[in-house]
């Protein structure tokens, strides 16, 4: 997974760092407040992925006395700073192009050339897109889940970002192509105002899904459903166990999970059978949940009785 996630950022990386560029020189010779936000935009992007790329090198680190849980949620902490690049940077700059428009900034021309840009700006956002849905679509594939439901609850923190910003690129494209070419025909500066703005509010939402995930995970989400009821049925059907009075989990990384549980044994167990048993559900629950990377067992005689 980190190979594929690393691939697609890179991707868009480079997809993102000549669309900067090209934006930016149109945005210059245009004048236009669209073509200007949509470089903010993308240098954002640009600067995301070198966030992404961070948080895939630094969750991969090992686990350390300091962090004895390793580094998974590094990659959490970094897709959260690529939000605040997206919400500060590329919201705040388009809402501001767009009040300025507004108050009487007009743009200078060369329709053709920020035509053009935002054209190849399409195509190249749109590759990476379609990168990046393929994986989203296999990885769910794998999980036998949704799409959709992989994308908002379990794909990883870096894919996420990448699947969102280029939404929000492609988007953007076309409410700046709009408001270009409205202002072309109308003569009016207003057109270009707004589609500065609705990038700036375009930007804002994304940014807000993107941190508000991350913040989540940040704080300490437990495990899927499904994860949960497959450990209980592993933990019940383990020799010596009554029942699972406890059970805690915490997301550390996208494939890691800390597992936690205190469990009922039969009365007549104790001493060295208490650790067979604790030995004994922590092995079941690595074999059958991979991602289960910590096991932590409790296990007390005849507490339902």
């Amino acid at each position: 997974m980190a190979e594929g996630s690393r691939t697609t950022v890179v991707v868009a990386g480079v997809a993102n760092l000549g669309i900067t560029v090209a934006k930016l020189v149109a945005g210059l010779v245009s004048g236009s407040a669209a073509m200007m936000s949509e470089s903010a935009h993308s240098l954002a992007d640009t600067l995301n992925q070198a966030f992404l790329l961070t948080a895939l090198n630094r969750s991969s680190k090992p686990a350390t006395p300091e962090h004895p849980f390793g580094h998974g949620k590094e990659r959490y902490f970094w897709a959260l700073l690529a939000a605040v690049a997206v919400f500060v940077l590329g919201a705040g700059f388009s809402v501001l192009q767009g009040i300025e428009s507004l108050l009487g900034h007009s743009s200078g021309g060369g329709v053709v050339l920020s035509l053009s840009v935002l054209g190849v700006a399409l195509l190249l956002d749109g590759v990476s897109w379609v990168r990046a849905l393929w994986q989203l679509r296999g990885e769910a594939s794998e999980a036998a889940t949704t799409v959709r439901e992989h994308l908002l609850e379990h794909a990883e923190p870096t894919v996420r970002a990448v699947f969102f910003e280029d939404t929000a690129a492609v988007v953007g494209v076309l409410l700046a192509a709009a408001g270009i070419v409205l202002d072309a025909l109308t003569g009016s500066h207003v057109w270009d105002a707004i589609a500065s703005l609705l990038i700036g509010v375009l930007l804002v939402a994304v940014a807000y899904v993107l941190g508000a995930q991350n913040r989540t995970f940040l704080i300490g989400k437990a495990a899927d459903s499904d994860l949960l009821d497959g450990v209980r049925r592993e933990i019940g059907a383990t020799d010596g166990i009554r029942g699972v009075l406890e059970l805690m989990t915490m997301q550390l990384g996208p494939d890691e999970v800390l597992l936690a549980a205190r469990v009922d044994v039969e009365p007549d167990r104790g001493g060295d059978d208490l650790e067979l048993v604790a030995d004994e559900v922590e092995r079941r629950v690595r074999e059958a949940h991979p991602s289960v990377r910590h096991v932590f067992v409790d296990p007390t005689p005849g507490t339902l009785d």
